[in-house]
């Protein structure tokens, strides 16, 4: 089984991939960019505004394929430039710790690359894998 994940509460894709694609166990959400959903432009002028908006628009698709940020196993991270890591870490940090409820240190697995370009001139993309329901 696999199933495409589509919501307008998210930004659309920019070329020939899915927001997410969901499996029986698994839901692959594909990397997004600081993009305003209502706008189709780049929203926030430094790395602390651009990751807000980045994990507001995963959690929008997460919630969407009918999992939830709680159930994030797995994320990779790309800076534009490593030296934002400090800001990114801690937006990061906030947006998981309320997500978790409450479990310390209960953070999903992370791999994070800098001195990237990253689409439409953006400073971070961060793409995502979650558990769905499984049904075995």
């Amino acid at each position: 089984m696999k199933e495409v994940v589509n919501t307008k509460s998210a930004p659309q894709a920019i070329g020939p991939y899915s927001q997410a694609i969901k499996t029986e166990c698994f839901v692959f959400i594909s990397g997004q960019i600081p993009v305003d959903p209502a706008t189709g432009s780049i929203s926030g002028k430094d790395i602390k505004e651009q990751t807000e908006v980045v994990l507001k628009n995963l959690k929008a698709i997460v919630e969407a394929s009918g999992s939830s940020i709680n159930k994030i196993v797995k994320t990779t991270c790309f800076l534009k430039d490593i030296n934002d890591f400090p800001e990114f870490n801690k937006v990061y940090e906030s947006f998981f710790k309320a997500g978790f409820s409450g479990e310390e240190n209960s953070f999903p697995a992370r791999s994070t690359l800098g001195g990237l370009q990253i689409p439409k001139g953006a400073l971070v993309e961060i793409e995502a894998v979650a558990i769905s329901n499984c049904s075995s």
